[in-house]
């Protein structure tokens, strides 16, 4: 059987002075309330004051997160600017920098900041997390074990935070460069049943280091607190169709595999330390250069082994009713990933003759304008 595979998106947002385009360090206590009155516990407050989190209800396909994400984003940008803000679905910010940020002041960031201390006060980025639903938790495993290979290519059409503290790292995913120094990070090992699973999370809270498996920070993990498999890989992207493409190809991805099972069929599994280098070339490149194909043994142009994929996900997508967001990918390759986005418009603004911090207000006022651009 094919399990439900509904969905649930999340995303982090950064709030930004329309004055300076630095970010906010301290909103106003009100905008938080306004956003609270208005969605409920679908918005959060994050680690810093100057994030905010929303987060989708159980959807049933990618439509019904259609609905929901439109909805969270007009609302918060609609009160960020009443509240005198502006909001930006980036990764990083192109020039603040984290010591000039406050974070938010509840018992589970104190315990936090005390335990992680400058590492987790450096978290000055965002990101998107997709969970699918599976119900059983040995068919979450199998899946997670599968679904590693597939990280890298959904995290390159998500990148958006080539800059890093006013620096351009040369990377499309300065956000991992950051998330990485945290423990309990990175693509998981390969688990031979839940029960693995379980005994390996349980050594962690036996011996004090861990609360539960919500301190499992891997790209992807069996969730804590919902019966689903949670993709943590992915840039938070600045444009709505884009977030929506890569929980398209996720939730396809899943049902592709599930329907190779059904045949006796499984993809291959490959050593972490294989997927990790396509990982550090998405993270490096984004959709421009090549990822290994394990397969042929070579490097092959992104856009090749996306093609491939679309094709080889439409029934699965026509079956899930999203195959307009899968084929999206196809738009992304043509545009560019916001990353390679806010590197045009930061090298544009140069050669018209910008200074270097004018060019990256260029970049802040081209974000907060796509956060917007695909809403209704």
């Amino acid at each position: 059987m094919i399990p439900a595979l509904t969905l649930g998106v999340e995303e982090e947002y950064l709030l930004v002075d329309p004055e300076s385009r630095d970010l906010v360090p301290d909103p106003p206590p009100e905008f938080m309330a306004a956003c609270k009155d208005a969605l409920g516990e679908r918005v959060t407050p994050e680690f810093l004051k100057c994030q905010v989190e929303i987060g989708t209800p159980v959807c049933n396909d990618i439509p019904d997160v259609r609905r929901h994400l439109t909805d969270l984003r007009r609302t918060l940008i609609r009160q960020a600017e009443k509240h005198g803000m502006r909001l930006m679905a980036a990764s990083t910010h192109p020039f603040g920098h984290w010591e000039a940020q406050k974070h938010t002041a509840e018992p589970r960031y104190e315990h936090l900041d005390e335990d992680m201390q400058g590492v987790i006060r450096r978290m000055l980025i965002c990101g998107m997390h997709v969970h699918c639903g599976i119900e059983n938790p040995e068919l979450r495993i199998d899946l997670m074990n599968q679904v590693r290979y597939f990280l890298p290519h959904m995290l390159a059409l998500s990148t958006s935070s080539p800059f890093w503290g006013g620096n351009n790292l040369g990377t499309h995913c300065s956000r991992l460069v950051v998330f990485d120094a945290l423990p309990r990070t990175g693509i998981p090992d390969r688990f031979e049943s839940y029960a693995e699973y379980e005994r390996i999370i349980s050594r962690l809270i036996k011996a004090g280091v861990i609360e539960d498996g919500s301190k499992i920070w891997w790209d992807l993990r069996p969730s804590a607190r919902f019966p689903t498999l949670e993709m943590r890989i992915t840039d938070v992207c600045t444009r709505l169709e884009d977030a929506l493409c890569i929980a398209a190809f996720y939730q396809s991805i899943l049902r592709m595999l599930c329907r190779l099972r059904q045949q006796n069929l499984r993809w291959r599994i490959y050593p972490r330390f294989l997927l990790e280098e396509n990982r550090w070339r998405a993270q490096r490149f984004g959709t421009t250069k090549s990822m290994i194909d394990f397969g042929r043994g070579e490097c092959t142009p992104f856009g090749v082994l996306m093609e491939e994929l679309i094709e080889r996900l439409e029934e699965d997508a026509v079956a899930l009713g999203c195959l307009k967001e899968l084929r999206h990918a196809r738009k992304i390759l043509e545009r560019g990933a916001s990353s390679s986005r806010q590197l045009e418009t930061y090298a544009k603004a140069k050669a018209a003759g910008a200074e270097h911090k004018e060019a990256l207000i260029s970049v802040v006022d081209h974000l907060i304008a796509e956060t917007a651009v695909d809403l209704p």
